[in-house]
């Protein structure tokens, strides 16, 4: 997914890049330990980038915030030692950050008087003064530290639907902070099942910054868990809630069943789903998209594929829903992963669908969403005997080198800059993508930029060829494309519907199902764009729509 960053909230996360990558690198070294603090990984694009380190302390007059951190390109912060002070009703009295931006010293200082926040911010030790009109009690978020949010966590306590609160965004300016949305969720790590809420938060902020979606997890007492900016797939998570053997779980149906379906040197978690039938029942495999997506595909806070496999499991299919390696609570790593692992993933959990009790084995589809259709594709050329239906949503017609530009170009269209500047950014991204596909030409690259890009999962997604792919397909293919898609465009459903309809062998059913007024994560919505997922509400559920046009196919395609 492309993703756009809002200023106010981190300034110095002003470089993130400007290509779709799905990585992960080794775990950050622990920080000097803050005694009793709580330590947080911070990622980037999926990618683990640093750590910090949170306190909060009760004192005799108020509150403490105090925290250290580290993170690495793109951001490439640390914090030497942040600092916030409230009083006993949370109105702030003072804020120290000291620390090195891009290896700059930066020392922020701020007090407040009740109506004004007064900075000195004092880079390489050359003192800029600011003055900012604030609210009494503000929740003060600096630029430089991720954990200061553990205060908002502990403000957001008992705050319902349409509750506001002040943010100070130091040392910019103050913003309103809307809750859109507050829902039970339950996280399940080894250690026992964390009973945790989910803030649906939206920053609203004068032009030209603009509406900025939040997410934000607390516990019962009000200590944070988990931060996220989905627009630009920022995120901080509690060691053990970052852990691959944790799961949250928002979303269940009546009957569900985890497993553990062995793979080739590690196992994948997984649910699985019956229909209330005596006869054995058609099952259906779904494939997730990019990303550490979980067995529910969980997007901003969305569960699409819990809404999927609820209406399937209604129309008498059997479901199965996995988390992806290295994702939750399956194993397997991530840094040398490609397209082609995952659909071998996938044929693991095939071949694990077909021989379980009440399964007719002869009657499995295969529903692949986003680059989890072109997975799908794969694993349906591999076992034609063995996958009788094929569903594609959302999904790319072309190279992943083209859907990345088409990428880059609708978001640079949206963005505050002029011709020259697009174009740039537009031909630094055609050298990233040339550089991974070639292995030549990273001099002209920055080395922030290499290290995210150069993965084997890149070069694959990027060199895929849908068409040789859908080529090895026999299969009945239904496709389903939300119209107000905006990172799949609609054309891709008309472009796989002719390629299908190309392929070799005796003809197959082939039908292109568009839903009007439908994005990408197909939910009904007013614009389709990346940022307006996270304003949909925890309300928002997958179109009727869209499950209507799968489980119509496959029923009438895989009749007993």
């Amino acid at each position: 997914m492309i993703r756009r960053l809002w200023p106010p909230v981190i300034s110095a996360l002003a470089a993130a890049l400007v290509f779709s990558a799905s990585s992960a690198a080794q775990n950050p070294p622990p920080l000097p330990p803050i005694e009793n603090g709580t330590q947080y990984l911070v990622f980037v694009r999926s990618q683990p980038i640093g750590r910090e380190e949170v306190l909060i302390v009760r004192v005799a007059d108020g509150w403490v915030v105090r925290g250290t951190s580290r993170l690495g390109p793109p951001i490439d912060i640390t914090t030497r030692v942040a600092e916030v002070d409230y009083d006993l009703q949370w109105k702030p009295k003072s804020l120290l950050v000291d620390g090195i931006v891009r290896g700059q010293d930066v020392t922020l200082k701020t007090t407040f008087d009740g109506a004004r926040a007064h900075n000195v911010l004092s880079v390489q030790g050359a003192p800029q003064l600011k003055s900012d009109a604030v609210s009494a009690d503000p929740v003060v978020l600096p630029n430089m530290f991720l954990g200061s949010y553990a205060a908002l966590a502990r403000r957001l306590q008992g705050k319902t639907t349409g509750a506001e609160l002040r943010g100070y965004i130091a040392p910019q300016a103050e913003a309103t902070i809307r809750v859109t949305g507050a829902a039970p969720e339950r996280i399940e790590t080894p250690k026992g099942v964390i009973v945790a809420t989910r803030y649906s938060l939206t920053f609203n902020s004068p032009p030209p910054a603009g509406d900025l979606p939040v997410n934000l997890w607390t516990d019962a007492e009000g200590a944070l868990l988990r931060m996220n900016i989905p627009s630009q797939m920022v995120e901080m998570a509690r060691e053990d809630i970052a852990s691959a053997a944790s799961r949250t779980a928002a979303f269940s149906l009546p009957g569900d069943e985890a497993v553990t379906i062995p793979s080739v040197g590690f196992n994948i978690a997984a649910t699985i789903t019956r229909p209330k039938s005596p006869a054995p029942a058609p099952a259906v495999i779904l494939i997730a998209g990019s990303g550490p997506t979980d067995r529910d595909e969980t997007v901003a806070g969305i569960p699409v594929f819990g809404h999927i496999a609820r209406d399937l499991v209604a129309a008498g299919f059997a479901v199965v829903r996995y988390d992806k390696r290295g994702v939750g609570q399956s194993g397997g790593r991530v840094e040398s992963v490609t397209i082609a692992d995952y659909a071998e993933d996938a044929r693991m959990v095939l071949l694990w669908t077909e021989k379980q009790k009440g399964i007719d084995k002869n009657r499995i589809a295969v529903v692949g969403h986003s680059e989890g259709a072109l997975v799908a594709m794969l694993l349906a050329g591999r076992e034609r005997a063995r996958v009788s239906a094929l569903a594609l949503i959302a999904g790319p017609s072309t190279s992943g080198n083209d859907i990345v530009l088409e990428q880059q170009k609708l978001v640079l269209s949206k963005m505050p800059i002029d011709d020259a500047q697009r174009a740039e950014k537009i031909s630094l991204q055609e050298k990233i993508n040339q550089a991974v596909i070639k292995g030549t030409g990273w001099g002209e690259i920055p080395e922030a930029s290499r290290r995210l890009a150069d993965t084997p999962w890149f070069y694959s997604f990027l060199t895929f060829n849908p068409e040789k792919s859908m080529a090895e397909t026999r299969q009945p293919i239904v496709i389903v494309q939300g119209e107000l898609d905006t990172q799949v465009q609609p054309y891709h459903a008309d472009k796989l519907a002719e390629l299908a309809r190309a392929r070799k062998g005796d003809k197959v059913a082939v039908e292109v199902v568009k839903i009007p007024g439908v994005n990408h994560i197909l939910v009904p919505a007013k614009t389709g764009d990346v940022t307006e997922y996270a304003t949909l509400g925890p309300d928002a559920t997958v179109s009727s729509q869209v499950t209507g046009a799968i489980t119509g196919f496959l029923s009438k395609v895989m009749k007993e």
